[in-house]
């Protein structure tokens, strides 16, 4: 199984409060040909860790002090995929590890033949969902480029008497003599005090 996504090798924040588990887990993980750039032992210094870190991944145990691994998960996903471990498949756990956006969820006692396909899903998965988050923030801008660009159209077809093409190629034309976007154009003609300096 390729443990890497390039040359560089996968970086892992790990968090787990038993320090016996996380020294395995640790040990494990460099054997397999991943990379630990830090540790934790509670999901608030975890959070910290992965701030300081930028990982490709955080392992989180589930049952952690100061701060459990779902609750830290919440707010480590925005900035890496998540994988949970716990010795618990109680449904309820599960259903929390995934609503707080966790990508894997293994449970104890694992093997690095449990975790790796595990890792390389939940990296996976993660790249995937920002990209169409991406996509999706794109063709939304886009959308909205087109409404405001139809509104602007329609204010000069009225204004200066001109077709629907007309009016486009004075949009394009004022944003190439402008240096401006067609969008920023098209904002202009809609609310003249809005034109940039």
């Amino acid at each position: 199984m390729e443990t890497q996504t390039s040359q560089t090798p996968v970086r892992i924040v790990v968090a787990e409060d038993e320090a016996l588990i996380r020294m395995d887990l640790v040990e494990m993980l460099g054997e397999a040909g991943y990379q630990v750039v830090a540790q934790a032992a509670d999901g608030a210094q975890a959070i910290e860790l992965v701030k300081e870190n930028q990982p490709d991944l955080a392992i989180l145990d589930v049952k952690m002090p100061v701060l459990d691994g779902i609750s830290a998960a919440e707010e480590i996903i925005n900035t890496c995929p998540v994988l949970m471990l716990t010795a618990f498949s109680q449904r309820e756990l599960v259903d929390r590890a995934r609503d707080a956006g966790v990508m894997a969820y293994v449970l104890k006692p694992f093997t690095i033949n449990d975790l790796v396909p595990a890792i390389e899903i939940a990296i996976s998965r993660h790249l995937q969902m920002r990209s169409l988050a991406a996509e999706v923030a794109d063709l939304h801008d886009r959308l909205e480029t087109r409404k405001i660009i139809d509104r602007a159209k329609g204010i000069l077809m009225a204004a200066l008497n001109l077709t629907e093409p007309q009016a486009f190629s004075w949009i394009q034309k004022a944003a190439m003599d402008r240096r401006l976007t067609m969008k920023e154009v098209a904002q202009a003609v809609i609310s003249p005090d809005a034109v940039p300096r």
